[in-house]
This record gives C-alpha cells, structure tokens and sequence, in this order.
C-alpha cells in the first residue's frame, strides 16, 4: 500500500510517499526557515504564503522521486492538528482536492503522534539516510520533543496509547530557542546551544530543576528564566536589565557556558522522567522523535542512562516531513475522512 503523505502543520511544506509503513519511497520538504530567521521565530502569515508557493511543486516532485503516477497511489494523508491554522489549511485543503478528483481515501493526522512513526521506517529507496533495521516493538515508551510539544507517550500497540505527561508550560524546543536569543545566538536555538555548549563547561552554571506533581509532567519556563538571572549576574547587572542588551555584554566563554549548563540540566529533566517511566512501564522499545531529537547530547545521554533500546530517527527525518505522516496512516489503519468536511484543529 503506497501512501502519500502531506504535511504543513508550521515552517516545513513536505511531501513523501511510504510503501508499507516502512519503505520511504520518496521525502521532499521545503523549508521557509531562511524567512523567519530574522524575526528569530516563524512568523504564521509568511509561513501559509510559502506554503501556497510550493505545495503543488512538492507534491509533484515527491510522486516523481517515487516512480509514481497517481494510479499508483493508493491513498493520502494529510497533517490536520495541531499547528498553525493557516499553514494546516493550505495542506488540507490541497489533499481534500486531490482526493476529491484522483478519488482517493482521505487521512487526517495527529502530527504530535506521527513525529514517533519516523522511526517505523526502516527502508528506504533514498540515499543519504541513516535507518534503523529493527522496527519499535510494543509496549513503547515515546518521548516527543520539539519547538511546540513536549510529551511522553505509552504505546502498548499502534492504536492503544495513553499521553503519560507533557509540559506544562514552555516546550523543551521553545526553551532552546528562548535561551539562544537571551545569549545572542542564531535561530533556531537548539542546534545553536548545542555548538556553543560544545566550548563551554556544562558545570559552571548551577541551574534548578523544576518540581511537579506529576513526575512525567515538565516545566521549562523557570529554567529559561534562571538562565536569564545567570547572564544577568554574569554581565554585572540587575533583573531589570533587558534581555535585547545581554548579548553585547557577555564574553564568547560565558556564554558557551550558559549554553552548556542549560542544556545539560533541560536534558537531564527529560532523561530523569524517562528512567522513572520505564522502570514503571518496562517497554521493550523507547521511541525518540521531534526536532530536539536531532540533539547529540540528547541521543547520548539518553542510551547511556536507560536499559531499553533507545530508537531514533536520521537527523532529516527528526525535524517536520511528510514520511512520518503516510507511515503513521498506514499503521493506524483509521477509517476514511470525508474529503469534503476534513477540518483543521490547530490547538490540541
């Protein structure tokens, strides 16, 4: 079963198509990142205006990368929640008329729950992709880290799976992105503190870890706010100092170190929940996905400090994109969407 799967849900418009669940057959995303650089965030209208742009193109381009006419493909799944409105739109309602006029069975996707599907495929006809050749076995433990979620989820099979805790407040993905603007660095903030921390001694900052009834709940916005504190004491001023002047104040060495202790102690915070979740749930797979996935010292920290297999994407396929999409609408098998009356749920 070839599934072509579409995804807009935020910066990325993508398109693939999956055979089986498991054999990406083809995967093409555009990014509009360069865009909203300068903003130092995605900027929602920019975002469905390039979305408009390039969505047929893609599309076009993932059906000839897979050796594909459209009687080849066998249904479409489409992104429908959660994301930006008008981004989600512009996906929904390019799949809704394709599966209208190619009459094709309509899939609506959980991009949140999707992000874990990544690491189901296990083939690929693509070059330059780094592949798991042992499918997730169930029970799973799934954390999902990103710009805009984080959770851990329980997988006792593919349609039977229980939200463990999320945050509470920030994303791990958002807080990355709050402390590099804090320290002057590029966006997008994860893979900028991970090169500063690089350079920096992950013990010179004494950052707290926050408390939770819940122990797979989390709680970003104290630690970015310590992190603030820090660089203010470091640059000899009060609170009142305004973020926008840190950067000009603090030395290259003091901020690899505020870069590196922060992210040592954001990924201690997921790896202390995850022990705890897998000595409760003993899975016999856990499941990392999202862009914060991508994070070397994440992956590392992670496989050193629990038992289980830990499974992870190639890098391409952390962040948003369209195979994780048409995998997870194989898996699930759901019923149909109407075509004409799938909507768009941006909040979840």
């Amino acid at each position: 079963m070839k599934i072509l799967g579409i995804e807009s849900s935020a910066d990325e418009t993508a398109a693939a198509v999956v055979e089986d669940g498991h054999l990406m057959l083809s995967s093409v995303v555009a990014s509009s990142l360069d865009l909203h650089t300068v903003y130092g965030g995605i900027v929602p209208e920019i975002a469905a205006r390039s979305h408009i742009e390039v969505i047929t193109p893609v599309i076009t381009q993932a059906l000839a990368d897979a050796a594909c006419t459209w009687e080849d493909i066998d249904a479409i799944a489409v992104t429908n929640r959660p994301g930006l409105i008008g981004s989600l739109l512009i996906g929904v309602l390019t799949a809704r008329t394709l599966a209208i006029i190619k009459k094709k069975p309509l899939y609506g996707i959980n991009h949140v729950l999707a992000h874990a599907y990544a690491n189901f495929i296990t083939d690929a006809k693509l070059s330059g992709y780094s592949l798991s050749q042992n499918p997730p076995q169930f029970p799973a433990l799934g954390l999902i880290v990103s710009g805009g979620h984080t959770q851990i989820m329980l997988y006792r099979s593919h349609t039977d799976y229980q939200l463990l805790g999320q945050t509470r407040d920030d994303a791990v993905g958002e807080a990355f992105d709050k402390v590099a603007k804090v320290l002057g660095l590029p966006y997008p903030g994860g893979p900028s503190i991970d090169e500063a921390a690089r350079h920096g001694d992950s013990a010179s900052v004494k950052l707290p870890k926050p408390r939770v009834d819940n122990p797979y709940d989390f709680s970003f916005s104290g630690l970015k706010t310590a992190v603030l504190r820090a660089a203010q004491q470091m640059a000899g001023k009060d609170f009142t100092l305004p973020s926008t002047e840190l950067p000009a104040l603090l030395t290259k060495t003091q901020k690899a170190d505020l870069a590196a202790s922060f992210q040592r102690t954001a990924i201690d915070i997921l790896a202390d929940a995850m022990v705890s979740a897998e000595k409760q749930y003993h899975p016999k797979s856990i499941l990392l996905a999202g862009g914060v996935a991508a994070n070397n010292s994440l992956r590392h920290t992670l496989s050193r400090r629990l038992r289980t297999p830990l499974l992870y994407p190639d890098i391409k396929l952390c962040t948003d994109n369209a195979a994780m999409i048409a995998s997870a609408a194989y898996y699930w098998q759901q019923m149909a969407d109407n075509p004409y009356e799938l909507s768009v749920i941006p909040s979840l």
